[in-house]
């Protein structure tokens, strides 16, 4: 892969994560009554977000039991660093290509979220997803598909 192709996949994973992140933040707030999240409360590990979670695993071979204090840095690390990842993916897949970026970016948002099933749930992080209430597993592909989209728009802006 050549450098400039590679700027535009992580520039378009970043663009893609900060979409879906801001679409979470949004969605977060309205179940919640428009309240923020001020995090005052202790983070424990049994309620860490997946991403946390997935660290934590990687981290144990090296002996490593990060404190509850590290939930939150590493929960953004793996978020940014998976999203950003995909995005050098799909840059690689699409090549220098534009055409049909929403269909490519709803197909990559689809796949990153059947991915995150596939992965997690063997893991033990996540439940299979029929196990999952319907407006549940809508909520999480559409930041997903949200995801997809700006990733797929980013690229196409910028290849």
């Amino acid at each position: 892969m050549r450098g400039r192709a590679l700027a535009v996949g992580l520039a378009a994973g970043a663009a893609g994560t900060a979409l879906m992140t801001a679409w979470q933040e949004v969605a977060q707030r309205a179940r919640r009554g428009g309240d923020a999240d001020d995090g005052a409360t202790d983070p424990a590990w049994e309620d860490a977000p997946a991403p946390a979670q997935v660290a934590r695993r990687l981290l144990a071979p090296l002996r490593i039991d990060p404190p509850p204090t590290w939930i939150q840095p590493l929960t953004h690390a793996m978020h940014w660093g998976y999203g950003t990842a995909w995005g050098v993916g799909y840059a690689v897949a699409a090549g220098g290509s534009r055409s049909d970026a929403l269909r490519r970016g709803l197909a990559l948002g689809t796949a990153v979220w059947a991915a995150s099933y596939a992965q997690l749930v063997p893991l033990g992080i996540y439940e299979p997803p029929w196990r999952y209430p319907p407006n549940e597993l809508a909520l999480d592909l559409s930041y997903h598909l949200v995801y997809g989209v700006g990733v797929a728009g980013a690229h196409a802006a910028l290849a």
